[in-house]
């Protein structure tokens, strides 16, 4: 027969879990100061005054989204990768995204938008591998053997990305694209509290490793 707790050892369940919680979200909170003050001196948003660098690294996104709209995110990142590779801040964009299906294929998706602003297709390189954050990050080094480049992508996506660079000696700098507006980044910015703490259980507790690693290869300037 199961035992009826009295009132006190409720109250004391009770204020474990407040405890608890509030633990928790300490440490959400320390995530992310973390990962935000790390990278905030290696960002920029003038393309005038960003030091230049061989290489680009294009951050995937989907192009269409499930309503049928185009993608800010992604309509904003190629606009920011234009301008650096206009003005001579980069040389050569190294795409990495999702291409899980054959039917979703982001580097792809973004190599034919560089290409419709009129960037040479012998300046792009793909990487299909690029899964996560960590994944594109790590596999740039490891895989296309680059160890100095620029991230492009939002703010808020730029502070994790160049936290996982720093943690493997990567010298990364990152331009922010333009950011959508409030109401339709909300559910990306809720989201992005939980991946910067993933980010760091990732790399200094877990020490997760990119899915695919494979062969070397060389991008040509």
């Amino acid at each position: 027969m199961l035992k009826i707790l009295s009132l006190k050892t409720w109250l004391k369940i009770l204020g474990l879990f407040v405890v608890l919680g509030f633990l928790v979200l300490i440490f959400i909170i320390a995530c992310n100061v973390w990962v935000v003050q790390s990278s905030a001196s290696r960002m920029y948003v003038k393309p005038e005054i960003i030091p230049e660098n061989n290489v680009g690294l294009l951050l995937g996104t989907r192009r269409i989204l499930a309503s049928g709209y185009e993608n800010q995110y992604f309509r904003y990142r190629i606009e920011a990768t234009v301008d650096l590779y206009r003005q001579g801040k980069i040389k050569h964009i190294l795409v990495s995204g999702d291409n899980h299906a054959h039917s979703y294929n982001e580097p792809e998706d973004m190599k034919m938008a560089l290409m419709e602003n009129g960037i040479p297709e012998d300046k792009i390189t793909l990487d299909f591998a690029g899964f996560r954050t960590l994944d594109s990050v790590v596999r740039a080094k490891k895989v296309f053997q680059q160890n100095q480049f620029t991230i492009i992508s939002q703010k808020f996506h730029n502070e994790r990305a160049l936290f996982i660079a720093h943690r493997y000696g990567i010298d990364a700098i990152a331009y922010n694209a333009r950011d959508v507006g409030v109401a339709y980044g909300r559910k990306t910015r809720f989201r992005e509290y939980f991946a910067k703490v993933k980010a760091v259980l990732d790399l200094y507790l877990i020490r997760k490793q990119p899915k695919f690693l494979g062969e070397k290869e060389t991008i040509v300037l």
